[in-house]
């Protein structure tokens, strides 16, 4: 067994590798970048290096800066993490070339499986079922938009290298392909220095099951499926182990194939087999195909530890030391279920943007399992993935475990950025996801429903309002309490209310949503005569309701400059920090409503920026390369005469 490891990474994988080797009696070694430096993988290892600037490719993507940071330390192996390197064949070479080892598999294993074209090639000489489609080498955009009217419509272009979403576009109409094929090109280009894409059939009721695989470079086991079909954008929202509906003889012959595939490249370490599975009639042996393989650790792999025991990182470097498989096909047994929900800082209803700031609070519940790579008072960065945390959970059925998900979100506290924590709330209480009726279409489906507001958004307002009153605080109260009623005006960023204190324990909120009356004893509080399992928390930048569906007020700052205010929906303003990829309009153009005006390149993925309205563009105030601030002015359209 090693001594000492780096671990090529950040964020919440880097701390769940240093969780095992601390178990192990590992001694770990972090790097970081600039951005990074006070980050909680940094506090944790035992030692730490710099890489440089906040840019992936001034820093976890320096793989000769990695390299010699491991012989510096005397780290005898380098753990990749998910991510980053985690797949490069050639960072392999490298660090064997150096004389270390590197946790996972081979370099020849992962160019096996690195484009899908390939990827598919080998799984069907291997006896795995492939989704039909076009896997070849010519990218004529005219000879891709044939193949693609020959498979059917609808269809979908993936970029053959990669993965997360990125370089993936669906096509229902003949008329959209070319525009689809260029922006998955260019978002492929971009994220893998690759444009090459391949064509597949759309699979209209599609489940997206995976198999982890484990091999030691001879044989391998199958360590059962999860199923990831809640998805947004092809990202995984919320996973779970097993797969619903799933039966064991559907079951073997699923992770049989995934055998195969993982035997058939003398896979090592851990990976995943990736299955398109036709929902529309339930699962059956012969409606899977391939998707592809991710020849690493995957991002949900808690929910399978959790259902089988099993500690994947510490077998990654048992196996990665020289050990052979530590158990057997029949040594594997499922144990009850689990689920995965991931905690981005996101803005759901402005279509899962991703978000930033400081985490001016948070607080994890207990009875769950979270992996999380920041604290309070970290900040979420837009240099990098804007994921605070996975929950966990475990129970005997999967019942159980999905009501110990739900709890735990509604246990969560999170403020300082915007986060998806109401909308994973909402999935855990969706009907038909309870019953196990889960597609990749779900979400699309039910957004609407999924984001939408409600009363009890402006009841939990009202809460709020308390809270910016002071009244929160058991030892303001005593102050409220006088002979008279008090009535006067709260205001905060975005809007204001009028409480009326009505007496000990007692007042009354009149807001945009209605008047609510509210009283409280201790920390119970009713709201319109119903008791609300709400928590009050006062932070650094304000007030945040907690509980079911949160809600954040910030004090108002009469200084402070309403950029909403002008411009209007003439003015097309940043969304988010991030880099201008490109400008489409310019000076005297006329547009219509829709029209794409910009690209805008955040978090790893493109953003389209569109026309409010039909106009003259009057001035472009950003370039391509610019890098921009959160609402940032972008471009400016002629004011719409009277």
């Amino acid at each position: 067994m090693f001594s000492k490891i780096l671990i090529a990474n950040r964020g919440e994988i880097a701390c769940r590798v240093i969780d095992s080797c601390r178990r192990m009696g590992v001694a770990t070694v972090a790097v970081y970048s600039d951005a990074d430096r006070g980050a909680r993988h940094v506090a944790m290892a035992d030692q730490a290096v710099h890489l440089g600037g906040p840019a992936p490719s001034d820093s976890y993507l320096r793989g000769d800066a990695i390299i010699e940071a491991a012989k510096k330390t005397g780290a005898q192996a380098i753990h990749p993490g998910y991510g980053f390197l985690s797949e490069n064949p050639d960072f392999v070479d490298a660090v064997e070339a150096a004389g270390l080892v590197f946790i996972g598999p081979s370099a020849k294993a992962i160019r096996a499986m690195g484009l899908k074209d390939a990827a598919k090639a080998l799984m069907e000489d291997a006896g795995v079922p492939v989704v039909p489609g076009y896997h070849g080498a010519n990218q004529d955009p005219a000879y891709l938009a044939d193949q693609a009217s020959r498979i059917g419509y609808p269809v979908l272009i993936k970029a053959v290298a990669g993965g997360g979403g990125k370089g993936m576009r669906r096509v229902d109409d003949p008329k959209d392909f070319a525009d689809a094929l260029a922006s998955a090109q260019s978002e492929a280009k971009n994220a893998f220095g690759n444009e090459a894409v391949l064509i597949e059939k759309y699979v209209l009721q599609p489940r997206h099951i995976e198999v982890q695989v484990f091999g030691d470079g001879h044989r391998a086991v199958y360590l059962f499926e999860r199923d990831c079909s809640l998805q947004r954008r092809h990202q995984k929202v919320i996973e779970e182990a097993p797969a619903p509906g799933m039966t064991d003889e559907i079951r073997k012959v699923m992770g049989a194939a995934a055998v195969r595939a993982a035997e058939a490249i003398g896979y090592k370490g851990a990976g995943t087999i990736e299955f398109i599975v036709d929902g529309a009639n339930g699962l059956r042996a012969d409606g899977f195909w391939f998707m592809e393989m991710n020849t690493r650790l995957q991002v949900e792999h808690p929910v399978t530890e959790a259902i089988t025991g099993v500690d994947l990182v510490e077998w990654q470097l048992r196996v990665a030391s020289g050990e052979p498989l530590p158990a057997r096909q029949e040594d594997l047994h499922i144990n009850g279920h689990a689920f995965e929900a991931r905690l981005y800082a996101e803005d759901v209803p402005a279509g899962f943007l991703p978000a930033t700031g400081r985490l001016s609070h948070l607080k994890f519940p207990d009875g769950a399992r979270i992996e999380t790579g920041v604290r309070q008072g970290d900040t979420i960065s837009p240099w990098y993935d804007p994921m605070i945390a996975k929950v966990v959970t475990h129970g005997p059925t999967r019942a159980i475990a999905l009501r110990g998900l739900e709890a735990a979100l509604v246990d969560t506290e999170v403020a300082g950025s915007v986060t998806n924590l109401d909308f994973l709330i909402a999935l855990t209480r969706h009907e038909g996801f309870r019953k196990g009726e889960v597609d990749t279409g779900l979400i699309g489906r039910d957004l609407d429903s999924l984001i939408s507001s409600s009363e009890a958004e402006s009841a939990t307002r009202a809460l709020a309002v308390i809270g910016l009153a002071g009244l929160a605080n058991p030892e303001a109260r005593g102050g409220a309490t006088l002979w008279q009623p008090l009535r006067r005006a709260i205001a905060w960023d975005g809007g204001e209310a009028v409480l009326e204190v009505l007496g000990p324990g007692a007042a009354r909120v009149t807001l945009d949503g209605g008047t609510h009356d509210i009283r409280w004893q201790g920390d119970r509080w009713w709201v319109d005569d119903a008791l609300r399992r709400n928590r009050i928390v006062t932070h650094d930048t304000g007030v945040s309701v907690f509980g079911g569906r949160t809600v954040h007020l910030t004090p108002l700052d009469p200084l402070a400059r309403d950029i909403s205010a002008a411009g209007g929906d003439a003015l097309t303003r940043s969304p988010m920090p991030g880099l201008v990829k490109s400008v489409h309009v310019e000076a005297g153009q006329q547009v219509k409503i829709g029209d794409r005006l910009a690209v805008l390149e955040a978090m790893k993925m493109e953003h389209s920026l569109t026309a409010a309205r039909d106009g003259v563009v009057a001035e472009v105030l950003a370039k391509a390369g610019d890098q921009v601030e959160a609402g940032a002015p972008l471009i400016r359209l002629e004011e719409e005469e009277a």
